[in-house]
């Protein structure tokens, strides 16, 4: 079992940024692929970014250039780099985990999830 719990949400304006980060614990750091996703209200939650256990990244497309996603190994943690946000990035940010080398999109080939922490970009 996998425990993830993020933290840096906040307000930040347009143009702005935040770090959010993610950090994992309940089992060994490594062999684990993982996710940020964000859920705007009434939408589904979608991929944002994505970092293998190797170090390679998946970005979508609309957060390339703007977001960069990154682990500290040896501290467990994952950071979501935000800059240049822009009020659609106003969202619940999740971070998610699967025990695999690759790195899918989809929600469910996730294993676990943290609780979210809210982002709110004001115009």
């Amino acid at each position: 079992q996998v425990q993830l719990v993020e933290s840096g949400g906040g307000l930040a304006h347009t143009g702005g940024s935040l770090r959010l980060s993610c950090v994992a614990s309940g089992r060994t750091f490594s062999g684990y692929t993982f996710g940020w996703f964000h859920q705007a209200p009434g939408k589904e939650r979608e991929f944002v970014a994505g970092i293998s256990w190797q170090g390679s990244t998946d970005y979508a497309d609309s957060v390339k250039g703007r977001f960069t996603i990154s682990r500290d190994n040896a501290k467990n943690t994952v950071y979501l780099q935000m800059n240049a946000l822009k009020p659609e990035d106003t969202a619940v940010y999740y971070c998610a985990s699967r025990f695999s080398v690759t790195m899918p999109r989809s929600l469910s080939s996730y294993s676990y999830w943290g609780q979210g922490t809210q982002v709110t970009v004001s115009s």
